[in-house]
């Protein structure tokens, strides 16, 4: 074993021992011996491939021309994820009811009707100026190692065994689906008119977060709110919502008799994001830092984007080598290219950048022909398709969908004849998730990134740039709907007067370069410019992790790549920093309050793993939220709000700055509700955890923790079930801090994938991947790395040939078809 010393280039993308940077870092250096090696001939390639997998399961792909590379990277991504491949395709397809039967219809009806159904010549044109050659190219890689199962059964994964099914091949119409996207405007319009109609516009506004100004919830004379349920986006949920399987889909050798009580109302999908359900979901971290500020004169760049906690992970590490190509980093795996990484010139990364995308429009139906809905002075008639679904167990059905000039009817009122259907950004050309990071993938400039951020409409991002001329640079991406008049958080009526007038041109976009402080960052913050002009959204995560970032860069001090790591898993507490404080000179109701008083008081505010303050607190913060949501949020109203899914911006505001909402003498009743909460705290930890208060650590399975279920753990029996989910490890954090870990006691959202670049030295490169780089059960890379990411320690992320080689442990050489021109024989 020897020092890694920062200035050598040798350690390359994956090093074996995870470490911690503080000052130093220890690394196994040496002879690293390749481990087995795979000949194979495939049907489709051009030329030899040869595929490095390194100690950390990351695949190193080296073509010699652009198809191959992007087949490759399908046949390699298939064959690490080819179960999460096959429940992607059968999600974007709609035909999960094929394995499930009736339970799955409805949530194939709404993937049907949400499709993309536009120009796919186009379509697949705008993500790269050869879209359409590398799309096919790596669909042709998925389909090549799928016939190869086909042919060798004995290599599909366990789950594969467990359901009795064989995977299916893909299209290009799979890669550009949208179900895969992160969008939820439409869910907060629903739920803001409820509000607005149980509340009134000023009391709704008053509820929920909303910024810059003060945007009015103030709907059309025309909107009946009284009509507004769940039910109208009830195949919009569908469409989202992840497959769960029962014992009843697997095959009986390998079913349980009775579901886990642990794992009820536990995700056991889920390659789709909870948005609605986790507050905490929306949270992305990255950063770049300018050389000036850096103690090695190199650039650092940060990124840690929150997706919901799974297993196999969203992401997925690859390293692409081709010509004109020789990117590495994280995408996720049904995709080509990469959407977080770097190339030789420059690095980037990207959180959520909240354009609202997304309007719900509502229409008077005809009375006497439901297909006809108002449009201006007359009626047009929805166009209809009829699609017709496989439900295993039943035969075929046919559903007709339905469409107004807007986009798609999720739901109809035939008694209160009204209509409502979805307009989304994301249904235009060029809107499929990630996949313009193809032409970023090669931007060797600041300039040139900029120009191939145009292409990337959805999600809404904040793109972060670092370079080796020493650039650094934020770009806000995202098609803009331009409303004019009505500002998009409330349903509007569809009869012709809520248009939109076209998109904003993306270099009127925010953006920023090489700014005076020396860094530059997002958190998902409100961070529009002061006065700009558009409005893009108003619906934006805290800005707590954001002012933790900004403290930590904006010190003075030079830092260092260890500063980097430590940030990205920092568990500070702002709230708690400043919620804390107003205990001081309380009177506590007993001793046993006191004696978690005098815990908090003397805290110093990290959410650690371990910490029974951290417990206490955060015990205490959801206490805080009860009781004022109990105050300000009538019985009425609580099914459409929650009191603990309050903003906590909105209670550190409305404690520290207690108003008459709160009654006559409103400092006594916050006083009052703050010792109050602390007490109901202390009983909950004591009734939950015992009368030992060594016994409260946070970060256990009864507090705080990370257990990952497979999507079929639910419906298998005790020992399959231990082949697929990992142990539970112990977490620290929350939504709230920078290492976003949710508010939910398990986890269930947070950075499984993070990454840290040293631009221009690049082998010193960081990352993590939780829990593993394969999607297979039987593999040593299934779940290796989650120990060391539920501990805060990283791996290198090498890409420099020699540094690979150092770490290979197995390789896979990938070769035409004899016959094939410059064909070599295996």
């Amino acid at each position: 074993m020897h020092l890694y010393d920062p200035s050598r280039i040798g350690i390359t993308k994956s090093g074996r021992p995870f470490f911690v940077l503080v000052v130093s870092v220890l690394v196994l250096v040496g002879n690293v011996a390749s481990g087995a090696e795979e000949r194979l001939v495939i049907e489709g390639l051009d030329q030899p491939v040869e595929v490095l997998k390194d100690r950390w399961g990351i695949s190193h792909i080296y073509a010699q021309t652009e198809h191959d590379l992007f087949f490759a990277q399908g046949f390699n991504a298939a064959r690490d994820r080819l179960f999460q491949l096959e429940l992607w395709r059968r999600q974007a397809t709609g035909t999960v009811a094929e394995i499930q039967g009736p339970k799955a219809l409805q949530g194939d009806i709404g993937a049907r009707l949400l499709k993309f159904r536009g120009d796919m010549t186009a379509e697949l044109a705008h993500y790269h100026p050869r879209g359409a050659e590398i799309i096919l190219a790596f669909v042709e890689g998925i389909n090549a190692y799928i016939d190869l199962t086909l042919r060798e059964p004995s290599r599909l994964p366990l789950p594969f065994q467990i359901l009795g099914i064989a995977p299916g091949h893909w299209t290009p119409e799979v890669v550009v689906s949208r179900h895969n996207g992160l969008f939820r405007n439409a869910t907060q319009e629903v739920q803001f008119t409820q509000l607005v109609h149980l509340l009134g516009s000023e009391r709704a506004r008053a509820l929920v977060n909303l910024k810059p100004g003060l945007p009015a919830l103030v709907p059309d004379e025309t909107i009946d709110t009284a009509l507004f349920s769940r039910d109208i986006l009830q195949r919009y949920a569908d469409s989202r919502s992840g497959v769960r399987f029962e014992p009843e889909d697997v095959k009986p050798e390998f079913r349980r008799a009775d579901v886990p009580e642990h794992q009820e109302g536990l995700p056991t999908t889920s390659f789709l994001p909870d948005l609605e359900n986790d507050p905490g979901l929306l949270g992305s971290n990255n950063w770049a830092v300018a050389g000036g500020r850096t103690l090695s004169g190199h650039p650092l760049l940060a990124n840690d984007p929150h997706r919901s906690m799974q297993i196999p992970s969203l992401r997925y590490w690859v390293h692409l080598v081709g010509p004109d190509w020789d990117v590495i980093g994280g995408g996720e795996p049904a995709l080509p290219g990469i959407s977080i990484g770097h190339n030789r010139r420059g690095a980037w990364g990207l959180t959520i950048f909240p354009i609202d995308q997304e309007d719900l429009y509502v229409y008077e139906t005809n009375p006497d022909n439901p297909l006809l809905y108002r449009y201006q002075s007359g009626w047009e008639s929805m166009r209809v398709l009829s699609e017709t679904f496989l439900v295993k167990g039943e035969g075929e059905t046919t559903v007709d969908l339905k469409f107004t000039r807007h986009g798609p009817v999720l739901y109809e009122d035939h008694e209160h004849h009204r209509a409502y259907a979805l307009r989304a950004a994301w249904l235009e050309v060029g809107t499929a998730p990630y996949l313009a990071s193809l032409r970023m993938n090669q931007a060797s400039t600041w300039e040139e990134f900029r120009k191939a951020c145009r292409y990337s409409l959805t999600p809404s991002e904040n793109m972060v740039w670092a370079d080796v001329d020493g650039h650094i640079g934020w770009q806000s991406v995202g098609l803009a709907p331009i409303r004019k008049g009505w500002n998009g958080l409330l349903p509007v009526p569809g009869d012709g007067r809520f248009e939109w007038e076209g998109f904003l041109p993306a270099d009127e976009l925010p953006h920023r370069l090489d700014p005076p402080e020396g860094w530059i960052g997002s958190a998902n913050q409100n961070n529009l410019p002061q006065g700009y002009s558009h409005a893009l959204g108003f619906v934006w995560a805290d800005p707590f992790r954001f002012a933790r970032v900004s403290e930590v860069l904006s010190s003075g001090r030079l830092l260092a790549l260890g500063d980097m790591v430590q940030l990205q898993q920092d568990e500070l507490s702002i709230p708690a920093r400043l919620l804390v404080p107003l205990l001081r000179g309380l009177e506590p109701k007993d001793d046993r309050t006191r004696d978690v008083l005098d815990r908090l008081m003397s805290w110093d505010f990290v959410l650690d793993r371990g910490s029974i303050s951290a417990a206490i607190y955060v015990t205490w913060e959801a206490h805080l939220k009860e009781a004022v949501g109990q105050r300000l949020i009538p019985k009425e109203v609580r099914s459409v709000l929650h009191p603990r899914s309050l903003s906590t911006e909105k209670l550190v505001h409305w404690l520290t700055s207690p108003d008459g909402r709160l009654g006559a003498d409103p400092v006594a009743v916050r006083d009052a509700i703050l010792i109050d909460a602390l007490h109901h705290a202390q009983v909950e930890l004591t009734e939950r955890l015992g009368t030992q208060m060594d016994q409260w650590q946070y970060g256990q399975v009864d507090l705080k923790h990370i257990q990952l279920h497979h999507a079929l753990s639910r419906a298998v029996d005790k020992a399959t079930r231990a082949q697929l989910d990992p142990e539970p490890r112990a977490r620290g954090g929350n939504a709230s801090t920078v290492n976003n870990t949710s508010d939910a006691e398990n986890q269930a959202s947070g950075a499984s994938f993070r990454m840290i670049a040293v631009v221009g030295d690049w082998d010193r490169s960081l990352g993590t991947n939780a829990p593993g780089q394969s999607g297979d059960p039987g593999s040593s890379h299934y779940d290796d790395l989650l120990e060391p990411w539920s501990k805060g320690r990283v791996f290198p992320v090498i890409s420099s040939r020699s540094g690979v080689e150092a770490v290979t442990e197995a390789t896979l050489q990938l070769f035409p078809t004899p016959g094939t021109k410059q064909a070599e024989s295996p």
